[in-house]
């Protein structure tokens, strides 16, 4: 039984993946309700509502994916992302900083911190974390010139 659940998170991950969100769903519905509530399959759960661009949603199981696993990273940033693309970029960034300090390994933690800092009219901050996020991953430059939440900064990268 365990294996057929173990299967079915994997073709769901992959599935994901591949932006193919309603298999992802018609994966994760296979489970039996108490292994929804498992820390992988809640953060497969985030990324294809994120990917859907269902941000509400999408916030609701992040929170419940941070209360599930508090010292992991994954939902503190999705919870993050969600908020920011629901216009709350100040609470994105609040949950951010507020987050454990394995955040702290992720180039990701930096360059987000960064683009919020960026939307909120804090360059000299966003500068700061998005340094940290290209020495941790130099490939976040490239990305860093078409991102549109650093626009504003963009003579600076």
């Amino acid at each position: 039984m365990i294996e057929d659940h173990e299967r079915i998170i994997l073709a769901a991950h992959g599935y994901l993946e591949l932006g193919m969100y309603k298999n992802v769903w018609q994966e994760l519905h296979q489970l039996p309700s108490d292994a929804l509530g498992r820390s992988d399959v809640l953060e497969i759960l985030t990324l294809s509502l994120m990917g859907e661009k269902r941000w509400d949603d999408a916030l609701n199981v992040a929170r419940r994916l941070r209360q599930a696993a508090p010292l992991e990273p994954s939902g503190y940033i999705h919870e993050a992302f969600c908020l920011h693309e629901l216009g709350d970029t100040r609470a994105a960034l609040d949950v951010l900083l507020d987050g454990p300090r394995s955040l702290f390994d992720k180039s990701i933690f930096f360059y987000n911190a960064g683009c919020y800092h960026a939307r909120l009219g804090e360059p000299e901050n966003a500068i700061l974390m998005l340094e940290k996020s290209f020495e941790l991953d130099a490939d976040l430059r490239k990305a860093a010139r078409r991102d549109p939440d650093l626009a504003s900064l963009k003579e600076m990268l």
